[in-house]
């Protein structure tokens, strides 16, 4: 959701400046700065801004470049009576008439005629507007450009997982054998006590169907699936990628939490590493 873009208006007697940026955010957070010849426009500016952008903490400015705009008018009466009023001061007084005496009647500032109260005109608001749709369009093209990197980043993150979800696999088979010799060496050898072989094979498919992760497996697949498919519908998709990380997440959590096994337990911690960079950059996702 971040973004930059920026335009300007450049009309007869001033240029007007358009900027607009944006952050991450929930929501629409819109904050404006506008030239008060054009605040009239402030509603039809925040409608179109909403309309096009949807999310994101975004701050608006448009100015006027006051180097190029009209001035004030010399006022040559007023300029006439601080002349003639220094003259007779100088002489009266006997103090000597300002060498630079010009533009010490310059800085005197109702010398100077300000122009009227500006009137905005269909035309220069037309050329403002357009302006404007400019400026948000170069954000919308920089959100999008940002949005092309973070798709394949997205996609590269969700590969490692599942090849790491490849790699589960072989430990699964593996931990179940060590799990039966583990427990017939500590009856045999630590404890020396003769057992019911069915039985121990009832009560050992028991314990290892606590420690079963294919139910967990099964999710995450889906959920990968899911995430793959959501980013191909397009735009508009931010809150459920990261309704959809939440859920991985949560299988991950539980197939470390039910491995028992060293190699199992440092492949989840790599999930859990690629998962949170995706929860990270989701949040810049419309």
């Amino acid at each position: 959701m971040t973004g930059y873009g920026k335009s300007v208006a450049e009309l007869p007697n001033k240029k007007v400046h358009v900027e607009i940026k944006s952050l991450n955010s929930k929501s629409l957070d819109l904050t404006t700065r506008i030239a008060p010849v054009y605040r009239e426009k402030e509603m039809e500016i925040r409608g179109e801004i909403s309309k096009k952008l949807e999310r994101g903490k975004v701050d608006f400015a448009l100015w006027i470049d006051k180097s190029v705009s009209v001035s004030g008018m010399i006022n040559p009466v007023v300029f006439e009576n601080y002349h003639r009023q220094i003259k007779e001061i100088s002489d009266s007084m006997g103090i000597p008439v300002p060498q630079d005496w010009f533009q010490t009647i310059l800085r005197i500032s109702d010398v100077f005629t300000m122009p009227e109260a500006e009137e905005l005109s269909g035309e220069e608001w037309e050329a403002v507007s357009a302006a404007i749709n400019e400026s948000i369009d170069h954000l919308i093209a920089f959100r999008k450009q940002e949005g092309d990197a973070l798709e394949k980043k997205f996609r590269e993150k969700i590969s490692n997982i599942q090849e790491l979800l490849y790699r589960v696999e072989p430990y699964e088979k593996e931990r179940v054998e060590k799990i039966k010799s583990r427990i017939i060496e500590s009856l045999e050898k630590e404890l020396k006590v003769d057992y019911d072989k069915n039985r121990f094979e009832q009560e050992l498919i028991y314990y290892i169907e606590k420690l079963d992760i294919s139910e967990e497996k099964q999710r995450l697949q889906n959920h990968l699936d899911y995430f793959l498919q959501t980013l191909d519908n397009g735009h508009g998709q931010g809150k459920k990628l990261g309704f959809i990380a939440q859920e991985m997440g949560r299988e991950i959590n539980t197939m470390g939490s039910k491995s028992n096994n060293a190699e199992m337990q440092n492949i989840v911690v790599r999930m859990k590493d690629e998962l949170e960079q995706i929860k990270e950059q989701v949040l810049n996702v419309m």
